[in-house]
């Protein structure tokens, strides 16, 4: 083995063995802030003891010794000064010999050429204890940690550190630790933290992953200690996938519902306008669905689209969309990756019913200048990164804008030319590791968007996120972390015309969050995460302002709305054995609505309108005007056959203290947010799931097979016809139901070989039942009826095949039962007037949707030494020119009632898209 070097003092005399004498006399000695190196100056300077060492191995401690010893002897004074380093020591008379970490030793075990069998030297360096090893930072060499106690009794000790990326020391999370020596494994966590007990003595651990080269390493660990682990990308898989190689974690965790996208991993798929988009790629998993092209928002698991938990770095982002749906707010060169959590919900997580999707942004290159970008038909973007403090700090920066107004005011179309579209979004990320225990991140977000399509109003719309977090390690143990996060969204719109009623219209929503997260690793079995959060929201309902002064519009502005959302949290991830793992969680969240506002008080027994008020209530500010709370119980059953076949078991229950309004069939800009409060109540579902994960053929495939029901109570609706917008008395316009949806989902991956990607597949039900104590409070009877999104049927097939090395072919096919309308189904008299009469609400359904889109990828070549690696993609969306209906509005004309439809791409749209990295 190399680089080992075995220091054993064997001191012979004439054939007798002479043992190093006790030391009994007393030493008298004052240190005042002197290093160890001065301390040990000063000893040999006022006694006889000489000491050898080398300098690196006692310059590396920087804390100062002020002690003073009165008639004490040399160990006890040694013993005091090395207190809180690795440095060991050995004394011959005299002569103090200085070690790190390991003891020297001046005699052999009794058995150690006790073998019956002739073995080489490196043999015994391998099956012997080691006394003393030097290191680098090679895999064939042997780290030390901690300091070599003698005759310890103490059989295991916790490492801990952080997995990162070699080239840009970012953390990489979910990678498998593995110890060679028992076959022990643990995940790095979200920030590529990982903590894992090992015997004392010597291990062998291996990190394994698709899309880096392979490491190993032997510790020699005397102690609890920190073990940063760097990897360098696997070239290779720049042409590998999807999906990120996280080998069994779908199989070895505990929740269910849970995936991960990176946005390296998703460059391939072929996407409209060629915009690589990890947020549209997560809707072609089952569960997670769109009500059609250019929305906005999700659905997941049968919940609404304000039911998602959107962060971008603990932040909440509450538009992630640009241009109506058809862009993602995300930078996809600052976005490192997504975990969207749609079945179990871990406890730190709250305040929506649906799903988290959890983003992360990348951290910046702390060793040199680097950076990616992209230039496509409609957008271009850029992302630098340079460090501020070499291997401590950097600075992230990501731009991203678009020229499609330029596009549109080239068109021979007249009145497209006067119209404008565009956006931009913009983030700076610092991060910087102040030492070995602490780092700090800060994220500062914006973005904005305006648009004017054939209309006098303009719309605008925009982002404001910030985010500072503080990670510290108390020990191999226990770590924590301080979050504190602003975020903000607005809308306006700014109608000009001749006339006198110009106006400016508008909303805004802003909260304030503070977070105190926990992890501590007890043992081996118990893995506790705990914490506590609070949340202020402060929203301005809306507003509308005149423009001129003899404007015949009155001035509105509603009253603004505050609230206090905190809640508790803990966790256990239990290992019973082997087989079986649980994770159990309990989160009470505690909700105060606050004044100053004025609330309605109506009339018992009467349904909510103008004419059933009897009273209005009014709060001062910050006075409490209702307390809401809850308990959401949260656990997790995994249960594995063997290594590749596992089952899982799963039960969330959630609170939803916030609300959208919107008037139309799918989230736009203009939607509003509400609190709940005297008359509104909070939202809750309870969701039950069970699945099975199976690797099959040595893990090349993976499948899973889950399946949910979600029953939610007080769910939000409106009633026929109503009234939405300015309405200061909007509880007489909403309706609170119950819903339940179920479903299975179907998942089959392949993440490596010529041929990879997924084949997903689901069919769900979600339900809503508006049955209130009125006929004005009932729907369609009071019966159960389909959401305006339930799409029973999604089948979806993301699909490369590589050609070689550099070049591939993406597919990417959807289909989609078609969601639910209300038609109209006659026509009746009432007096003198003519009026239509419609069906059901959402008794019929517009036509199925299927897509297919077709991209071809060419990387650049793989030389080691270049300026920058490019990647072309050159895509068609919607290749086989599918017409699918946006939407089916009915007019009359003529005295009859005609139907018509809209659609977004009725034709192939072609793209090529030039992307860079240096």
């Amino acid at each position: 083995m190399k680089s080992k070097i075995l220091i054993i003092f064997l001191i012979f005399f004439c054939n007798q063995k002479i043992f190093s004498q006790e030391k009994n006399e007393n030493i008298s000695i004052e240190f005042t802030k002197n290093s160890i190196k001065e301390a040990l100056n000063k000893i040999e300077n006022n006694t006889n003891y000489k000491f050898y060492y080398e300098s690196k191995n006692i310059e590396k401690d920087t804390f100062l010794i002020s002690q003073n010893f009165k008639n004490s002897k040399i160990i006890d004074i040694l013993n005091s000064i090395f207190n809180g380093s690795t440095l060991n020591y050995y004394i011959d008379k005299n002569k103090v010999i200085i070690t790190n970490n390991s003891l020297i030793v001046d005699s052999l075990p009794k058995d150690f050429f006790g073998e019956t069998h002739t073995k080489s030297n490196e043999d015994i360096l391998d099956d012997k204890p080691v006394f003393y090893q030097e290191t680098d930072s090679s895999n064939n060499t042997v780290v030390l940690i901690g300091k070599e106690i003698k005759n310890s009794v103490k059989k295991n000790y916790i490492l801990s550190g952080f997995i990162k990326n070699n080239k840009t020391s970012e953390p990489i999370p979910n990678l498998t630790l593995k110890l060679l020596n028992n076959k022990k494994s643990i995940l790095s966590d979200k920030n590529g933290f990982y903590s894992i007990s090992l015997p004392y003595g010597r291990n062998t651990i291996e990190v394994e992953s698709l899309n880096y080269n392979k490491f190993f390493k032997k510790v020699m660990l005397y102690s609890d200690g920190k073990l940063d682990i760097f990897l360098s990308e696997n070239i290779n898989q720049l042409k590998e996938v999807i999906i990120k190689g996280k080998k069994n974690q779908t199989i070895r965790k505990a929740i269910s519902g849970v995936t991960t996208l990176n946005s390296e991993g998703v460059k391939n798929i072929p996407l409209v306008l060629g915009e690589r988009d990890i947020l549209k790629v997560a809707t072609t998993l089952p569960g997670i669905k769109t009500t059609g092209e250019g929305t906005a928002g999700f659905n997941v698991r049968g919940g609404k689209e304000d039911q998602n938990l959107i962060l971008l770095d603990d932040a909440v982002l509450y538009n992630p969309s640009h241009f109506l749906g058809f862009f993602s707010a995300l930078n996809p060169y600052t976005t490192n990756k997504v975990d969207i959590y749609k079945g179990s919900i871990p406890a730190e997580f709250g305040g929506r019913l649906s799903s988290v999707f959890d983003i992360s942004s990348k951290n910046g290159n702390t060793n040199k200048l680097s950076g990616e970008g992209g230039i496509g038909p409609v957008t271009s973007n850029i992302s630098l990164s340079t460090p501020i403090l070499k291997e401590k700090s950097s600075l992230l920066f990501g731009g991203r804008a678009t020229y499609s107004s330029w596009i549109l005011k080239s068109l021979k179309e007249e009145s497209l030319q006067n119209s404008q579209a565009s956006f931009y979004d913009g983030i700076i990320k610092y991060n910087h590791k102040i030492n070995q225990n602490n780092t700090l991140e800060s994220t500062l977000y914006y973005s904005q968007d305006k648009f004017s399509i054939s209309s006098d109003s303009l719309f605008k719309y925009s982002n404001r996120l910030l985010s500072i977090k503080w990670n510290h390690i108390y020990n191999s143990k226990a770590k924590s972390t301080i979050v504190i996060t602003n975020s903000e969204y607005k809308f306006n719109i700014d109608y000009q015309t001749d006339g006198v009623n110009s106006f400016d219209y508008g909303f805004k929503i802003n909260d304030t969050q503070f977070m105190l997260k926990f992890n501590y690793l007890l043992n081996n079995k118990h893995k506790f995460n705990y914490g506590v959060s609070s949340k202020l929201y402060q929203i301005n309902p809306g507003f509308l302002h005149p423009k001129n002064t003899n404007s015949t519009l009155i001035p509105r502005s509603l009253e603004n709305e505050k609230a206090i959302e905190s809640a508790v949290y803990f966790s256990d991830n239990y290992k019973l054995s082997d087989k079986l793992l649980i994770d159990f969680g309990l989160r009470f969240s505690i909700y105060n609505a606050l004044g100053k506002s004025s609330q309605n008080v109506y009339e018992k027994n009467l349904p909510k309108n103008d004419a059933t008020i009897i009273d209005v209530k009014y709060y001062g500010n910050n006075k409490l005007i209702k307390t809401y709370s809850g308990f959401e119980p949260r656990i997790a059953i995994k249960y594995a056959i063997n290594d590749n076949l596992s089952f899982k078991a799963g039960y969330d229950k959630t609170y939803q203290y916030i609300h959208l309004l919107s008037s139309n069939t799918t989230q736009s800009p203009t939607d509003t947010w509400i609190l709940s409060n005297l008359n509104i109540n909070p939202q809750s579902a309870q969701q039950f799931s069970l699945g099975m994960y199976k690797d099959l053929y040595s893990e090349i495939l993976e499948l899973s097979i889950e399946g949910y029901y979600k029953k939610s109570q007080k769910i939000l609706d409106y009633k026929v016809g109503a009234e939405l917008q300015l309405n200061e008395n909007i509880e007489t316009e909403l309706l609170q139901g119950e819903g339940k949806a179920y479903g299975i989902e179907v998942l089959l991956k392949k993440e490596i070989g010529k041929l990879n990607g997924w084949l997903g597949y689901s069919y769900s039900r979600t339900l809503i039942q508006l049955n209130g104590n009125f006929e004005e409070e009932k729907v369609n009877n009071g019966e159960f009826f389909a959401a305006n999104f339930d799409k029973p049927h999604d089948f979806s097939a993301v699909l490369n095949w590589k050609f070689t090395n550099r070049y591939s072919l993406s597919t990417n096919f959807v289909y989609q039962t078609g969601r639910p309308i209300t038609y109209p189904i006659g026509k009746y008299q009432f007096g003198n007037s003519e009026y239509t009469l419609y069906s059901d609400r959402n008794k019929f359904r517009i036509p199925d949707y299927y897509r297919l889109d077709i991209g071809f990828n060419i990387e650049g070549n793989h030389k080691i030494k270049k300026l920058a690696h490019s990647f072309w993609n050159i895509s068609v969306y919607n290749v086989l020119g599918r017409n699918n209906p946006y939407s089916i509005y009915f007019i009359t004309k003529e005295g009859q009632i005609k139907a018509y439809k809209t659609s977004i791409f009725a034709i192939p749209v072609p793209t090529i898209t030039y992307n860079f990295k240096f």
